[in-house]
């Protein structure tokens, strides 16, 4: 009697386990290798040095914001994972909370000289997670007015639709100006730390794991993201949830 055991998945999970771990750890050691340079550098030969002291201490601090914004991102991943089994039950309409991300984010849309224009149903309820649902939305807004920018616009429309089946979804799409994406890098976005450009990421204080909670939290509420875009184009990420009542989309 001969029994086989498929180990690949098993070792994918692990190979899978062992990138982000490895991901993880060099997005946290860069911002403190830096840190710990300027902090020997300020005990040493910029101790008197008032202009090169308050310099450092900006990067300092800048560098120690986005350890936190990682940790942050790391946790919330944790804890949507914890419970990606459990689909939340409680009726939301994702009209007002939507309205209340893009309040939350008017100052960042004012410093890059975006509008936002919000077209919306009178509500459009779905089963789910309020603040799981907020988290999803601030990223998906916040990407569009940082890396859309140059296109001074973002649109956001909330309507009802229908799934592929025909069984009806809440669907909220946001549409940005800016240059768009290459097709090649379309299928790769909601990875763990997968970028289309590091640099510009960094710099506008990305973590790499944005795309991937939001792929999370979907998943927990049975929904779906769909992304269309091409280079000066611009780019639409439409999330798609099934209405209250409804099974999966």
């Amino acid at each position: 009697l001969l029994t086989f055991h498929d180990l690949t998945p098993l070792r994918r999970v692990e190979e899978m386990r062992a990138d982000f771990v490895a991901n993880a750890s060099h997005e946290l050691r860069t911002p403190l290798a830096a840190l710990s340079g300027f902090i020997e550098t300020l005990q040493g030969s910029a101790r008197e040095d008032t202009k090169a002291r308050e310099r450092f201490l900006a990067i300092m601090q800048e560098q120690a914001r986005r350890m936190a914004r990682l940790i942050d991102d790391l946790l919330s991943l944790s804890r949507i994972e914890l419970n990606a089994h459990r689909r939340p039950d409680t009726p939301v309409d994702l009209v007002p909370i939507v309205r209340q991300v893009v309040d939350g984010l008017e100052m960042l849309a004012h410093d890059r000289g975006v509008s936002v224009n919000v077209e919306a149903a009178n509500a459009l309820t779905v089963l789910g997670d309020r603040d799981e649902l907020v988290r999803l939305f601030e990223n998906l807004i916040e990407n569009a007015l940082k890396y859309g920018a140059a296109g001074k616009r973002v649109d956001i429309k909330l309507a009802p639709g229908a799934a592929a089946d025909g069984s009806p979804e809440a669907q909220v799409g946001v549409r940005d100006y800016g240059p768009g994406i290459a097709p090649e890098h379309l299928p790769r976005l909601t990875e763990r730390f997968y970028r289309v450009d590091v640099t510009e990421s960094r710099a506008q204080g990305g973590t790499g794991l944005g795309l991937a909670l939001v792929k999370h939290i979907l998943n927990r509420h049975h929904g779906r993201l769909t992304i269309e875009s091409a280079p000066g184009a611009g780019a639409t990420f439409t999330v798609h949830l099934p209405t209250a009542g409804t099974g999966a989309a």
